[in-house]
């Protein structure tokens, strides 16, 4: 079980042009911004991540401006990993358990989740805040990481999950992002 003092959450690539030609992107964009908000209520580090920004464009609006007083770690990798400043950041939270989202599924999100399992974390992706520009790649991915031991969740259960009880002080709060 996920305990929101041991977790952070992960906000991968979601930027520019590419955002905008995700697989059901609306739905998308919706849950990655309940996830913020959610890490932001329960007290849930965030590290947000841009690929190539000065190719890609920046973080799309529409979640960035939930992101404020974090900075974006810029990286050319593809897996998140690849970059001193995200592993000097994530080590300096002390969290093991990670929460992934953003895009792609089957490119940064894949190669950063499997890193992150290969370094001993607990790794976990949630499904419907992760997207590729088709559902085949997504599945593709979201199948393959499965195999390998990364947990898969929705964003209504990882909310509940972190939640464990209705008495939890933030409990409305959180309750209204997905009503």
């Amino acid at each position: 079980m996920l305990d929101s003092k041991n977790c952070c959450l992960i906000v991968i690539d979601v930027q520019g042009k590419l955002a905008e030609l995700m697989h059901q992107k609306d739905s998308l964009f919706k849950n990655i911004q309940i996830l913020i908000n959610a890490a932001n209520l329960l007290s849930i580090p965030i590290l947000w991540t841009q690929q190539c920004p000065d190719v890609l464009g920046p973080t799309t609006p529409r979640i960035a401006h939930l992101l404020i007083g974090n900075r974006p770690i810029n990286k050319a990798t593809f897996s998140c990993c690849g970059s001193e400043q995200f592993n000097s950041k994530l080590k300096t939270l002390n969290r093991n358990q990670l929460i992934l989202c953003g895009i792609e599924t089957h490119i940064c999100v894949y190669q950063t989740a499997i890193e992150l399992l290969e370094t001993k974390y607990d790794v976990t992706v949630v499904a419907d805040a992760v997207s590729s520009r088709t559902q085949e790649n997504k599945n593709i991915a979201l199948n393959k990481m499965q195999n390998s031991d990364i947990n898969i969740t929705g964003t209504e259960m990882i909310l509940f999950e972190l939640l464990k009880t209705a008495e939890h002080p933030q409990f409305k709060q959180i309750a209204k992002l997905i009503k």
